[in-house]
């Protein structure tokens, strides 16, 4: 796939196309209004694993994105919808509620090793941004400049970044599950286990 940023290509949403369009936009949706709302609920009890499905369920549309044929975008310049969306209040209340176990290391490109570090709450404010701008094209009906942009976006930025996400998202988890240690600092190990500890059912 040589996905690119050239415009003026005639291309119009054939019938599959608007029905990829429908679902992924679906999924989005849902996932933009969840992950805002475990921000926003600053339940640190459940906020790991809820995320971990959110990710997941983004990245399932990211991947039916790219494993389509290049979208071209009709029109020269991205059209104006508007000032890009505020994410940064939904980045605070998230690194928030993580606390210590926000940061963490993953490698951007396998093939180019470099080890990054980041925090989950910046990652996952990026994909937000990312993909709302879809949606917004979305909404007013623009389908052709929303599936380029999602395309390209999650190919270039966004699903990199989900699946750096998902994987610490996961490593905390598996810390519960199979009682394994974090190699971190002991403060990063010790909230990761507090925040563990909250999550497990009673009764086990």
């Amino acid at each position: 796939m040589g996905i690119d940023d050239n415009r003026g290509t005639e291309w119009l949403p054939d019938a599959i196309d608007r029905e990829l369009a429908a679902q992924v936009a679906g999924q989005f949706e849902s996932f933009l209004g969840a992950v805002r709302a475990i921000a926003a609920e600053g339940d640190s009890g459940s906020a790991v694993p809820l995320l971990l499905l959110e990710v997941s369920q983004v990245l399932l549309g990211g991947a039916q994105l790219g494993a389509h044929r290049d979208f071209r975008p009709i029109e020269e310049y991205q059209p104006d919808v508007g000032p890009e969306v505020d994410v940064d209040e939904f980045r605070l209340h998230l690194a928030d509620l993580l606390g210590s176990v926000d940061t963490y290391s993953f490698v951007f490109d396998p093939y180019e090793p470099e080890v990054v570090i980041s925090q989950i709450s910046d990652d996952l404010a990026s994909v937000v941004a990312d993909v709302e701008n879809g949606m917004r094209h979305y909404r007013r009906g623009d389908l052709a400049e929303a599936l380029w942009w999602w395309q390209f976006s999650y190919v270039s930025n966004w699903g990199n970044l989900a699946g750096a996400v998902l994987n610490a998202l996961i490593t905390i988890v598996s810390h519960d599950r199979l009682d394994s240690e974090f190699s971190g600092e002991a403060d990063d190990v010790a909230a990761a286990n507090e925040m563990l500890d909250e999550q497990a059912p009673s009764g086990r």
